[in-house]
């Protein structure tokens, strides 16, 4: 049942309890002139005086205090008055006709609704009497015997019985209406608040990814100017000396040395710049998802290498942000570079495992692994890998012991291509 139906419901229950609640002793009083009418036409003038002037009085009196709106009876001290007086009212008329003992059906459950604590159980008492005098049949069974007094007494403890058990039942079930309520709507709140935190974590992870790219972006400007101002720059500044020199060179055999010299240095430069070229994006991911590109570097490795190697891809493939791609790419290459030099491994398994909020990448190999403590001396380039995934949020394990071989595991958060950066 949803939310929107619960209410309605809640509602519908709310407007017939409150119209129970107003009216149920009006009803009780109508049904007592009703069936006293019919039955007991035959009473005097006086009698039929004295219950038409009671029948008005309790009429203006429940009105007063039950019917209009606001109910005065909900307020406590206004409630008692109400509830003592209904009940005086009603023993008065069922004295002179059993039938106004109708008016239990509002007494009993106004008994319970305007008054408070173990108060409710007398007033509830004295309406079963008039119910249990009716039921002997009042004032119209005199002369009352000693029998007629035991069922009197019997009836008025069963009826109180009945009657305080519905009425402990009734406000029992209300209570726990009530503790259900609160307990939902506690629970919607704490709904509510955690997906306004889920979302505000989504959006704090976002924030944290994109900051964490800016820093890469920062680190890799830094390493191309560093490596530009240490290769490139260097090799142009190279090249203009040669020139110079050749220009003002006079021997021909000395301009061709410098010119030489001149077209090794391009060379060289040409060769530092393609290099830094390739750190950008790899060319597999241009036209290509990351599962594809993965397929074709270990295909090229396993062929130059001639290491048999297990691929496997698991989970919904998707693509990601290119950051998050690329670094998973880079860890694959600098993985199997490593297996390359430094493992003497025969075999490889690399898989690839898309999950819904992040991808996992292991490489294992049996080759001959290595001591962790020992692998900044190494020269296995991990330090590189932890920072490629560090700056994507992501997170590197590595599991190596002498002997048996190393397991790589680089987890980066699933964030997918169309989310801003």
């Amino acid at each position: 049942m949803t939310t929107r139906e619960q209410d309605r419901l809640d509602a519908v229950e709310e407007r017939v309890d409150n119209l129970i609640d107003r009216f149920a002793a009006v009803v009780g009083l109508v049904i007592g002139l009703v069936l006293t009418a019919v039955a007991l036409s035959d009473e005097t003038a006086g009698t039929w005086a004295w219950m038409g002037s009671l029948s008005a009085v309790a009429l203006v009196w429940i009105w007063l205090f039950s019917v209009r709106q606001p109910v005065p009876a909900r307020i406590p001290w206004l409630g008692a008055v109400y509830v003592v007086g209904l009940i005086v009212l009603m023993a008065a008329l069922t004295w002179f006709s059993p039938f106004f003992a109708f008016m239990t059906i509002g007494a009993y459950g106004h008994a319970a609704c305007y008054l408070h604590g173990n108060w409710r159980f007398p007033a509830i008492a004295a309406a079963a009497a008039c119910a249990a005098f009716s039921q002997m049949g009042g004032r119209l069974a005199l002369p009352w015997s000693a029998g007629w007094l035991g069922g009197m007494i019997a009836l008025l403890i069963g009826n109180s019985l009945i009657a305080g058990g519905f009425v402990w039942f009734s406000t029992m079930s209300a209570q726990q209406t009530v503790r259900r309520k609160k307990m939902i709507a506690d629970l919607e709140r704490a709904n509510a608040e955690l997906e306004a935190a889920l979302a505000e974590n989504v959006q704090l992870h976002a924030q944290l990814v994109v900051r964490a790219r800016e820093a890469g972006v920062q680190d890799e400007r830094t390493r191309m100017a560093r490596e530009i101002h240490d290769t490139i720059a260097q090799g142009l500044t190279g090249i203009v000396t040669q020139l110079e020199a050749a220009d003002a060179a006079a021997d021909d055999a000395d301009v061709r040395d410098r010119m030489r010299i001149a077209r090794g240095l391009a060379r060289e430069s040409l060769t530092e710049a393609r290099r830094s070229v390739d750190a950008l994006r790899p060319e597999p991911l241009e036209d290509a998802q990351l599962p594809e590109a993965l397929g074709d570097l270990v295909d090229r490795w396993s062929e130059t290498t001639g290491i048999q190697v297990r691929r496997e891809t698991t989970g919904a493939t998707r693509p990601l942000l290119p950051d998050v791609e690329v670094a998973l790419f880079r860890v694959a290459q600098e993985a199997l570079a490593n297996v390359a030099k430094h493992s003497d491994a025969t075999t490889v398994g690399i898989t690839l495992s898309y999950m819904d909020d992040v991808v996992v990448l292991d490489v294992r190999d049996d080759g001959r692994g290595f001591d962790l403590p020992d692998r900044a001396g190494g020269g296995f380039g991990l330090t590189a890998m932890e920072q490629r995934v560090h700056r994507v949020s992501g997170r590197l394990t590595v599991e190596s012991a002498p002997g048996e071989g190393t397991a790589l595991s680089a987890s980066v958060p699933a964030i997918p291509a169309e989310m801003p950066s």
